[in-house]
């Protein structure tokens, strides 16, 4: 059985807000493996980009207090590790492609002296080496005329071109591990099909780890191998991608997939999740999704809720007392289904 790259248990971190205490991830645990994709879905405000802001050790300290759990890499947890040793993994060994290219891109920079700098401090290159490697990487990610764009500044180019070079720095260190953060949703649909694209050709080249953070079940179905959904911090149902779409186990997940318009409007009516993502200020007691759930029962309102496998499968599980197996349980999980 394939041993995983980076293991991560038990993951939490905390705000601290004045004095308040909010917990935005949440005994988070997955495996990352090489060569695979795992996609991290939800509504945003869910903890989706905290959780890949807690792997890469980047979240400001204050407000946010030290990290607790297990994030094991190479034999060492990186959350006992000081910043200068963070920086050494960081970019080197783990990458991250941010959401929104233009706001990651100094302005005042052209391209070439980013993807310079990036040369200098993680490869130890200088002068032309270092301008080679960095017209080496725009070539890699199929950007056209690289020796041209790299004395263009981020304003002289587009939305597509400007994330291929985001995802050029990222991978110019020949990272095992890569963070994307949302990297279409600025994308139109012809370009965002291209980057993809390019993830999977360049993840079958170098047998990249990726996680993919994204709100689009269609992205997810183009390129995850496994799945975790979160909600308000936790995750909540976590599965191989076609047993997810087969049979979505948690109710949050059903909703995902009924508010999704149907390319043939067989189903009529979009079925919006009721209610509003609660905030991390007035989280409910329970299961914390059961103020918006359909099939809440009085046991669902407090306590701890377990994890329970689903059609006994190892790697599926839900958090969810549906699945409990009790006579209540029983009546309420055949509603749980998609429509066809």
């Amino acid at each position: 059985m394939q041993t995983p790259l980076l293991q991560v248990r038990n993951l939490s971190t905390k705000f601290q807000m004045g004095n308040e205490i909010w917990t935005i991830v949440d005994q988070i645990n997955f495996d990352l493996y090489k060569g695979k994709t795992l996609a991290v879905v939800g509504e945003s405000g869910c903890g989706k980009s905290m959780t890949a802001l807690t792997l890469m050790g980047m979240l400001p300290q204050p407000p946010a207090l030290q990290p607790t759990g297990t994030i094991l890499y190479k034999e060492q947890n990186l959350l006992h590790l000081s910043e200068k040793e963070m920086r050494k993994i960081r970019g080197s060994n783990i990458a991250m492609i941010f959401q929104d290219p233009m706001s990651s891109l100094n302005p005042v920079f052209t391209i070439g002296d980013q993807l310079v700098e990036v040369a200098e401090l993680h490869l130890n290159l200088f002068g032309d080496e270092a301008w080679q490697c960095a017209e080496n990487a725009l070539k890699a990610v199929g950007i056209a005329n690289a020796s041209q764009k790299l004395s263009a500044y981020p304003h002289q180019l587009s939305g597509g071109i400007k994330q291929r070079v985001m995802i050029a720095m990222a991978l110019m260190c020949e990272p095992e591990i890569l963070i994307a953060d949302e990297p279409t949703t600025a994308l139109d649909v012809t370009i965002q099909a291209q980057v993809l694209e390019l993830f999977k050709t360049l993840q079958q080249e170098r047998d990249l780890a990726i996680l993919l953070i994204t709100h689009d079940m269609g992205v997810v179905a183009e390129m995850a191998h496994e799945v975790m959904v979160m909600y308000t911090a936790q995750a909540i149902e976590k599965a191989q991608v076609k047993d997810l779409f087969d049979y979505p186990a948690h109710p949050y997940t059903l909703g995902l997939f009924q508010s999704l318009p149907s390319i043939n409007n067989r189903k009529g009516p979009l079925l919006p999740i009721k209610g509003q993502v609660p905030s991390f200020r007035h989280i409910p007691s329970g299961c914390r999704f059961h103020p918006r759930c359909p099939f809440a029962m009085e046991k669902c309102r407090s306590g701890q809720v377990e994890n329970f496998i689903i059609n006994n499968q190892q790697n599926h599980t839900a958090k969810c007392w549906l699945h409990d197996q009790t006579e209540e349980s029983l009546q309420k999980l055949p509603n749980l289904r998609l429509e066809p």
